[in-house]
């Protein structure tokens, strides 16, 4: 059994650039960017990011032209794919992309997503403040190698 699938969580580099295929059908090519923060062996924060190039088909190309733009969050399910073509300079070139099956859009970056505010969730009559709205701090992982079992 063989498995292509790929699932990625980042932000828009560019906005979504809409075509149409010749049969009508919309397509949107979007780019992504994930980053990832690890400790070296030495402990010294690191950090690297991947840029992917997305290709929506249909009625999500539409929407996705329609609601994203530079910088939104984005989730991206779907496939790894390969295109190969001769450039103009009769150099073989070659483009991997994700085919998207599904676009998720993340929060709006104003802060305006799908989540009441604490003030207007909490009952009436209530005198207390609503409580700050702190980041999460996540703690230091430490993994030894050594208990990884396999």
């Amino acid at each position: 059994m063989f498995l292509n699938k790929a699932i990625i969580i980042g932000n828009l580099t560019r906005d979504p650039e809409l075509r149409s295929l010749p049969s009508g059908v919309q397509v949107a090519t979007i780019g992504v960017a994930t980053n990832r923060v690890w400790k070296d062996k030495n402990g010294v924060k690191q950090e690297s990011a991947d840029f992917h190039n997305v290709v929506v088909f249909g009625r999500q190309a539409e929407t996705s032209a329609q609601y994203l733009k530079k910088g939104a969050s984005v989730l991206v399910e779907g496939r790894m794919q390969t295109r190969s073509w001769d450039g103009a300079d009769g150099q073989k070139k070659y483009r991997t992309e994700i085919v998207a099956d599904r676009i998720q859009f993340g929060p709006r970056a104003g802060g305006a997503g799908g989540a009441a505010p604490a003030a207007q969730s909490a009952p009436k009559g209530d005198d207390q403040p609503a409580p700050p709205n702190d980041t999460i701090e996540y703690p230091e992982e430490n993994i030894n190698v050594d208990d990884i079992p396999f």
